[in-house]
């Protein structure tokens, strides 16, 4: 049965359809609690899930590393270009590295970065009926081992795979976007490494660094964990997608748009 929304039900229905999301939310919230649990418990590393989490990060991270910072690299070029340019016409040239570095290095590589590894892995996430049946039916103990070795062997390694290629794919396009800042403004000299080293380390503060790492840590979560809870729900109710969009996108959307505008507010406002 397809869920309805706000907009498309009576008032009457509203009660049980806010009861429906809160649980479906705290369903996700609760994956996402034992998924960090287990990556970070040493039981889970063993030699199968080793591998698993080694062929999880060679697809999605380590295949796609090149041509994804090529492609960002590319069009913050372009970008950078555009902002020198108009800079220099109205006479701030000297905010203009400043403008480049707070705007594609601290917002828009990070969004951007998540967003890619969802469409690529965590939307596509689909994991097998049996893992959705065991978490479902895990009444007993031997069902709760069960159920905990195939989230251990089939959620974990993907849910790590995805938060670290959020992290590194934004970290080495943001390193890749500083250099050809510099080389945009201040060309192949090294005169200007005392002007760029200052500003750059005017923008990256102790707080604003701190804010840097924790938001692309939160996007590479929202990432690893929203589609994946997002399939494990309809498979444990049984019933079919309420859209054709992918399950998860449009909260995982939300979700990281969310994130991108608290953080906004904490440094600007």
């Amino acid at each position: 049965m397809r869920r309805k929304s706000y907009l498309h039900t009576t008032p009457s229905r509203w009660g049980p359809l806010l009861v429906a999301t809160a649980s479906s939310w705290w369903y996700m919230l609760h994956l996402g609690a034992i998924s960090l649990v287990m990556a970070f418990s040493p039981t889970t590393y063993n030699k199968e899930n080793r591998r698993a989490t080694s062929r999880h990060l060679y697809i999605g991270l380590w295949q796609v590393l090149p041509w994804f910072t090529m492609l960002s690299a590319l069009v913050s070029l372009v970008l950078i270009r555009i902002v020198v340019v108009s800079a220099l016409s109205y006479g701030l040239s000297r905010y203009a590295l400043e403008m480049v570095v707070r705007v594609l290095v601290l917002e828009l590589i990070p969004l951007s970065a998540a967003m890619f590894v969802a469409l690529r892995a965590g939307l596509a996430f689909n994991p097998r009926d049996a893992l959705a049946v065991a978490v479902a039916t895990a009444d007993s103990k031997e069902a709760a081992a069960r159920a905990q070795n195939r989230l251990r062997r089939e959620l974990v390694p993907q849910v790590i795979s995805s938060a670290f290629s959020v992290l590194a794919l934004a970290m080495v396009s943001s390193i890749m976007v500083l250099v050809l800042a510099y080389l945009v403004v201040y060309g192949f000299s090294p005169w200007g490494l005392g002007d760029y080293t200052r500003t750059v380390g005017r923008v990256f503060d102790p707080l604003v660094t701190i804010g840097f790492g924790l938001k692309t840590v939160m996007f590479g979560l929202a990432v690893a964990v929203i589609p994946s809870a997002a399939m494990l729900e309809i498979q444990r109710r049984g019933r079919a997608p309420s859209t054709s969009v992918q399950p998860g996108a449009m909260r995982l959307l939300f979700v990281l748009f969310s994130i991108e505008a608290a953080s906004l507010a904490v440094k600007y406002i």
